[in-house]
């Protein structure tokens, strides 16, 4: 049976201002609704374990369609993958096909560093898996490195959250870094779409997303690679 990895953040606030942030939700219920359409079960890990914020923006009338009402008053969705996420010990990436980094704004705390997630990404893709991330759940990436000691997203096509998103937001000087800049340093080939637009990026098995409405674009990526 595929088995689809999901990794959110524990991070319920910026780090340089008073806002609360956390995962976006559209984020993680439009992905797990293409992997449970297509019959792959789906668990999620986080670097602690146990409680994961949705950022309350995230929850607007606006943004919420009927899949994240669908999955929001989901007691599996809320009481378990919410509420009791893994920590990355629990897990044994021998065991899942696919990991993918949700985003939201809280991961630029707790994802760039992690050396145990960015672990299981490298194991999962080693083993012939897809590693995945969207909008700025990507900074999941930079720590990853290939067999010998690289970067793994140096020479790599990929996207995430833009400098333009950011300044759009207004957040340009409250966030922690500018991820588009990092993922430049890190050598990476960064493919910039219309802000807010979905764009998503296939490069062999790393498939990413640019912002919050490519999710579901990254999820039926996934789904073709898999078909192959």
């Amino acid at each position: 049976m595929t088995k689809a990895l999901m990794v959110v953040t524990n991070n319920p606030k910026f780090k340089k201002i008073q806002r609360a942030t956390g995962i976006w939700l559209k984020e993680a219920t439009h992905f797990n609704k293409v992997m449970a359409d297509n019959g792959i079960d789906v668990d999620y890990v986080s670097p602690k374990g146990g409680y994961v914020p949705l950022d309350p923006l995230s929850l607007g009338t606006d943004d919420m369609d009927a899949t994240d009402w669908e999955y929001y008053l989901d007691d599996t969705f809320r009481n378990h993958h919410l509420a009791q996420s893994l920590t990355p010990a629990d897990v044994n990436p021998k065991d899942y096909q696919v990991i993918y980094f949700v985003g939201g704004h809280g991961t630029m705390t707790d994802f760039p560093q992690n050396t145990e997630l960015a672990g299981l990404a490298e194991t999962i893709y080693a083993n012939g898996g897809i590693v995945s991330a969207n909008c700025v759940g990507v900074c999941g990436l930079l720590p990853m490195r290939t067999e010998d000691g690289k970067r793994f997203v140096h020479g790599r096509k990929l996207t995430a959250f833009t400098n333009d998103e950011e300044a759009l937001n207004g957040l340009t000087n409250d966030v922690e870094f500018l991820l588009e800049d990092e993922l430049d340093k890190a050598g990476a080939n960064f493919v910039k779409g219309t802000a807010f637009e979905p764009n998503v990026v296939v490069d062999d098995r790393l498939i990413t997303g640019q912002n919050p409405n490519s999710a579901t674009g990254v999820g039926e990526a996934i789904i073709k690679e898999l078909l192959q």
